[in-house]
């Protein structure tokens, strides 16, 4: 959640998985998806819950559970972004929903992107930045004819 909106990891359909897209559950039109997910995700929850209530009442299942929780922590605490200390391949999107100018990083060698501000990249890879709003670029061209006849038009009225 960002900014008070829940966002969803899209995985978009025939695409690979360095396209996927954190969006805004307001740009969403897919109910069944997210209904699907959420009940998945409750599901979850519930287990997790089941399985740390039985660990307090079972002395077996706390070495399981002392084992889930390093493997939580050890994902919890993985680094990302530009301490992972990948190369940044290229930016496959840009988000605000933070308050703050985030990218999508798609990282050389790896499947996995990850968010980094603006900020970091701006200094750390400044060539992709520029190389994204270039991709972006619309350039509007007008007729310089055009535009004299509408100053003229102006002028007569």
């Amino acid at each position: 959640m960002k900014s008070g909106k829940r966002e969803y990891l899209l995985k978009w359909k025939g695409y690979p998985d360095s396209e996927n897209t954190w969006e805004p559950e307001e740009n969403l039109d897919c109910p069944d998806l997210i209904a699907d997910y959420e009940d998945k995700r409750k599901k979850r929850e519930q287990e997790k819950k089941r399985k740390t209530a039985n660990g307090m009442e079972d002395g077996t299942t706390k070495k399981k559970k002392k084992v889930t929780e390093v493997k939580t922590t050890e994902e919890d605490n993985k680094p990302r972004g530009f301490d992972r200390g990948l190369q940044p391949e290229r930016i496959i999107g840009a988000t605000d929903s933070s308050g703050e100018l985030m990218f999508l990083m798609k990282w050389k060698d790896s499947d996995e992107a990850d968010l980094v501000p603006a900020r970091q990249a701006n200094v750390k890879c400044p060539q992709i930045v520029i190389a994204f709003y270039e991709e972006r670029l619309t350039w509007h061209t007008h007729n310089d004819n055009e535009e004299d006849e509408s100053k003229e038009e102006s002028a007569k009225s």
